[in-house]
């Protein structure tokens, strides 16, 4: 199975539609995660048209999108848990992703906030931030990512350089 994951995609402030890159990259995948900031719940409509949609809502994100702060699914046997990673102090993003999960043995967690790809193991879960695909800050390119599920959990991330 793969599955696209996305965060900060903080439209329409930072695009007005999704990069054509994206779009063309998550076709054909059985799921889309979303690790939150999406501002509008028009982008999860537009991702809802290329494959289903699940996600968690970001620390910019409205109340009134309907998202709780965490989540966690189980997918051809894989325990996977998205949070944004937005909530505590003083601890890197990657740590209070990771620590949002303390109580539970999960495979992956996939985590946003900071813009920043990320790919590292923490203990025997892979952490896992795609980046942004619409506001890569201080990266030198836009992001997102494809994890597959099947006899290993492989995650990678797709980088492109221009949004339009």
């Amino acid at each position: 199975m793969r599955i696209a994951v996305i965060s900060d995609t903080h439209m329409p402030k930072r695009a007005n539609k999704l990069p054509e890159k994206l779009v063309e990259g998550v076709r054909g995948t059985g799921l889309i995660i979303h690790a939150g900031d999406w501002s509008t719940i028009e982008v999860y409509e537009e991702l809802q048209t290329i494959a289903p949609v699940i996600g968690v809502r970001g620390n910019i994100d409205p109340p009134e999108l309907p998202f709780g702060e965490k989540l966690m699914i189980v997918k051809k046997g894989y325990r996977i848990g998205i949070v944004h990673g937005h909530v505590g102090k003083k601890k890197t993003t990657p740590d209070r992703a990771y620590e949002a999960f303390q109580d539970q043995k999960l495979d992956l967690i996939v985590f946003g906030h900071s813009h920043i790809p990320y790919k590292q193991y923490h203990g025997e879960t892979l952490l896992f931030n795609p980046g942004s695909p619409t506001d890569k800050r201080f990266q030198s390119e836009f992001s997102y990512g494809i994890v597959t599920l099947g006899g290993t959990l492989d995650a990678e991330h797709i980088y492109y350089k221009r949004k339009d």
